[in-house]
């Protein structure tokens, strides 16, 4: 894949929504090699308004003229995920590497349109899965891969959380549960992010199943799911993900239980977890979350562009986690 001339990556931004206000955009000014050049989206009003507050140079409000800019040499697609294919396969004709939200598109059919493009146009194509580069997480990872637990058995995902009475009275504006724009709904957007990490600690998954309803009925996407999956290392899954309990069930955890221990994480809390072994007994790990969340996986992308190193989030490695969805949703 080509590489970005004179050491800095020049990053422009299609859709600045709520992501890019502290989790992503900001990290961009910060890490090495990297500054924030341009910004796009389709109401004029709210992307002055970004530009302004956030000191970005320029602001567009249609896509094709912030891909043209000749100042912009990577694209940074933040939109929902009914617009990532179309974006990245225009970002690729023009010669301009890609670092794309999560989930990485709609469906499995998407993701491999982007991969091919990107391919075809050499141009490195790049996914916002950031736990990848959080330090606890890749400690959860080391752990793994040292013995600490022994050989892995099980994997066991549970999400619950309370249904928020905006989401059923404000359907037009939540497009998170519109499967015709987001693929599916709470689902594919958070879920997407946990079994993205099992793929980044324990390795792909080869197969997966799944029981699919929706409980409450407030809106068209699925509000729970159950499902089993089977890696390739041998080791088995299993996940609970529900979107309309009370909230005193509410609850996030992530279980990997091996021959000698285990290790049990929230996927949406702090910057903790806990590793139990019958040797050592219980001890907690404890890291500092950054203020921009994307920030370790932002300067691991820019060192892969820049040619220092490389980036543990690809459209590949993205796309099998779409296709794990795919499967577990359509079965």
């Amino acid at each position: 894949m080509k590489k970005i001339q004179g050491g800095e990556v020049r990053w422009g931004i299609l859709g600045v929504g709520d992501v890019c206000e502290v989790k992503s955009a900001p990290a961009m000014n910060i890490v090495d090699g990297s500054r924030l050049v341009a910004v796009m989206r389709r109401n004029e009003q709210r992307a002055s308004d970004y530009a302004r507050r956030h000191g970005v140079p320029r602001w567009y409000t249609d896509a094709d003229s912030l891909i043209a800019d000749p100042e912009v040499n990577a694209v940074y697609i933040a939109t929902p995920p009914n617009a990532h294919r179309e974006l990245t396969l225009k970002a690729a004709a023009a010669g301009k590497p890609v670092y794309v939200e999560k989930p990485m598109a709609r469906t499995y059919r998407e993701c491999q349109d982007m991969i091919t493009a990107c391919a075809n146009a050499d141009v490195p194509l790049h996914v916002a899965y950031y736990r990848r580069a959080l330090p606890h997480f890749v400690k959860i990872k080391e752990l793994i891969e040292c013995g600490a637990i022994g050989d892995v058995r099980y994997a066991r995902i549970e999400l619950s959380q309370q249904l928020v009475p905006q989401v059923a009275r404000d359907l037009v504006h939540n497009w998170r549960v519109d499967p015709e724009i987001a693929g599916g709904g709470y689902f594919y957007d958070l879920a997407s992010h946990q079994l993205d990490f099992l793929d980044f600690a324990l390795g792909p998954i080869k197969a997966a199943k799944g029981i699919v309803s929706n409980q409450a009925g407030q809106y068209a996407a699925e509000d729970i799911v159950s499902a089993a999956f089977h890696f390739e290392s041998g080791a088995i899954g299993s996940g609970i993900w529900c979107f309309s309990t009370a909230e005193v069930s509410a609850r996030d955890q992530t279980t990997i239980v091996g021959s000698k221990g285990q290790i049990s994480f929230e996927n949406f809390g702090a910057g903790e977890f806990v590793l139990q072994t019958d040797e050592a007994g219980r001890e907690t790990f404890e890291f500092e979350l950054p203020e921009h969340i994307q920030q370790f996986l932002i300067q691991a992308i820019v060192d892969d562009l820049l040619g220092k190193g490389s980036s543990p989030s690809t459209g590949q490695s993205a796309a099998r986690t779409n296709w794990v969805m795919e499967e577990i949703l359509n079965s």
